[in-house]
């Protein structure tokens, strides 16, 4: 039924809203499940339906991140943009949609690199999340004009998400007004990585580019 659907994301949303307050005031490893369903004014049993650790609590905070980023840039993205266009679109979106949770994002970062967590960007149960957030580089790859070098077409957008991954991490640290250095670095650093791709073609470049290709795919097995 759409109005007990609709009461459901509600729910979620609250929780999420609610942990995310909670962690900022109290830190993750000292906020419970039942804190929050407390604080949320729900059931500790209800909040244990929608989610059954706080990991999964930040992996939802993560995925409807990467669902918003999608939203907000594909439109953006058209067909005969350079690449470092494209680039700079995808990662000043991304920023910014990351913006109301900035307070959390040294707290989420510390979950992240735990090595037993679920909510690491890089662990198998974000894979869905990554490839989603790969695939929107590589729709600003395949709109690029002139395209990037066939030899390296098909790992670039992996390449570019591990870029990005770095912004994050310079955003997570960046204490300037409104993270204008990490907005400066974007709109830096795009022009300059498009750049390089189309260098690449170069044997020298060539030969630097399929090497960082090759490590990132040792790191797959």
């Amino acid at each position: 039924m759409p109005s007990q659907t609709a009461k459901s994301e509600a729910t979620r949303e609250l929780l999420v809203s609610t942990a995310l307050r909670l962690f900022r005031e109290h830190g993750y490893e000292k906020t419970t499940m039942r804190a929050i369903a407390a604080a949320a004014d729900v059931s500790t049993g209800s909040a244990y339906y929608y989610f059954a650790s706080k990991d999964d609590l930040v992996h939802e905070l993560y995925r409807s991140l990467q669902e918003e980023h999608r939203a907000l840039t594909l439109p953006r993205l058209h067909e005969g943009q350079n690449l470092g266009e494209l680039l700079r679109i995808v990662l000043n979106t991304g920023v910014g949609v990351m913006g109301p949770y900035h307070d959390f994002g040294s707290n989420f970062i510390s979950i992240a690199i735990t090595p037993s967590t679920t909510t690491s960007p890089f662990g198998s149960e974000s894979a869905v999340a990554r490839a989603r957030a790969i695939s929107l580089f590589r729709q600003a790859v395949a709109m690029s004009r002139p395209q990037p070098p066939l030899a390296i077409r098909d790992d670039l957008p992996e390449l570019l998400w591990y870029a990005y991954m770095g912004i994050t991490l310079f955003w997570v640290y960046d204490s300037s007004p409104d993270q204008i250095r990490t907005r400066r670095l974007i709109d830096q650093a795009a022009p300059l990585i498009s750049k390089l791709v189309i260098l690449s073609r170069l044997p020298v470049v060539r030969k630097i580019v399929e090497e960082i290709v090759q490590l990132i795919q040792g790191t797959r097995q």
